[in-house]
């Protein structure tokens, strides 16, 4: 891979650097933005952490969700409590790691 833009930046003494300012504009990231390392035998690269594995409709959807409650502020009600109940139960009281694999087959309804 050809390079673009190589910098140097120093590591503190708690393992923290500063991301040089062109290698935040080549990756597209400002304040608050998220960065991935990969570490492989080749080296490591670095690349924008939303730019793999999220959903791209998840942020519109949100702000369309954003939008339409500030305009339809009484849309919004209380879950039926059958409803909640119901949810409930399917949830379990167990923690859920977004993170691990779904083993077996799934079914969508």
């Amino acid at each position: 891979m050809p390079v673009i833009v190589e910098e140097v930046s120093k590591i503190t003494a708690k393992g923290q650097t500063t991301v040089p300012k062109s290698v935040r504009q080549a990756l597209g990231v400002d304040v608050g933005g998220r960065i991935a390392f990969a570490v492989g035998s080749e080296g490591v690269t670095v690349r924008r952490a939303d730019a793999v594995g999220e959903d791209p409709a998840i942020g519109s959807f949100l702000a369309f969700l954003a939008r339409d409650i500030q305009r339809r502020p009484e849309g919004v009600t209380a879950l039926n409590p059958d409803l909640a109940s119901r949810l409930a139960e399917l949830a379990g009281e167990g923690e859920v790691d977004p993170q691990e694999p779904i083993e077996g087959d799934v079914a969508l309804r």
